[in-house]
């Protein structure tokens, strides 16, 4: 499974988060602590790929992504070290379909939108083409990889991920649930994904027969600093989301619950229940 870190705020050097903390998340990929296979194994490293999507004036992101490890990229700690952005996400990869090239890698994007997920739909190569039906024609040629991932990004889109991001991706999961289901009625649907429109981040965590891949939450200034004055410290006012949390101050992030659509704006975090039972 994946790891990925999401941030909206003040705007800040992408470094503070992706590569300083003590637990970033380059040290992340190759030393994650809580990511799990589905036996339960943990799975230390995450090296088939990474990307970076972020926002600055322009309404379209900017975006850099390789199938190379993150911690084999040198041109990572550059471009980290002198972007600033107020709204940005960042993954890395360990696949569990698709595989491992650079238009597989996270996040996906489409004009000023950027999607990225952790976790994974049971017998995809089953389900593939029966869900790649239902993207909207004038979207399927930014069909570009073989991800389940991006497959559920534009079956959002096609479902009004624009207009209205909760409901699209209920739409979406409604239509992956019942299609797996035609096969598995056993099967498994997990998704922790962070999403934005260069102006709100969204996240959503949702599990189907699995247990949910980990999600957390901090708003607190000192999140990364507390005992420590030389580590970054992120601007009052602003979010970060993540995987798994960037240091060891467990009390400074916030566990989001299973089954949870996040919104956050200008640091107001509201989340709301995602799927009825």
């Amino acid at each position: 499974m994946c790891r990925w870190i999401a941030y909206t705020g003040k705007p800040i050097y992408l470094d503070t988060l992706v590569t300083k903390p003590d637990h970033s998340l380059v040290v992340q990929s190759r030393h994650s602590q809580m990511n799990y296979t589905n036996s339960g194994q943990r799975l230390s490293t995450n090296g088939d790929g990474f990307g970076i999507g972020w926002y600055d004036k322009r309404a379209s992101p900017g975006l850099f992504k390789d199938d190379l490890p993150a911690w084999h990229n040198t041109n990572l700690n550059n471009l980290c070290h002198q972007v600033k952005s107020h709204t940005f996400m960042a993954h890395i990869r360990a696949t569990t379909t698709g595989d491992i090239q650079r238009s597989n890698c996270h996040p996906f994007s489409y004009k000023n939108w950027l999607f990225q997920h952790n976790g994974h739909v049971s017998h995809f190569p089953k389900l593939r083409r029966q869900l790649q039906l239902k993207i909207a024609p004038k979207l399927y040629p930014h069909l570009q990889g073989t991800t389940d991932s991006e497959t559920f990004f534009l079956l959002a889109l096609t479902y009004g991920l624009v207009e209205n991001p909760k409901a699209a991706m209920q739409k979406m999961v409604a239509e992956v649930l019942q299609t797996l289901n035609q096969i598995d009625k056993k099967g498994v649907l997990n998704l922790s994904c962070a999403i934005s429109d260069g102006h709100k981040l969204y996240t959503l965590r949702y599990s189907h027969n699995e247990a949910p891949m980990t999600q957390f939450v901090s708003t607190d200034a000192s999140c990364l600093a507390e005992f420590d004055d030389s580590k970054p410290r992120i601007p009052s006012g602003s979010t970060i989301v993540v995987s798994e949390p960037l240091d060891n101050v467990s009390d400074k992030w916030t566990k989001i619950d299973s089954n949870t659509f996040t919104t956050i704006y200008r640091n107001n975090v509201t989340t709301e229940r995602f799927m009825d039972d």
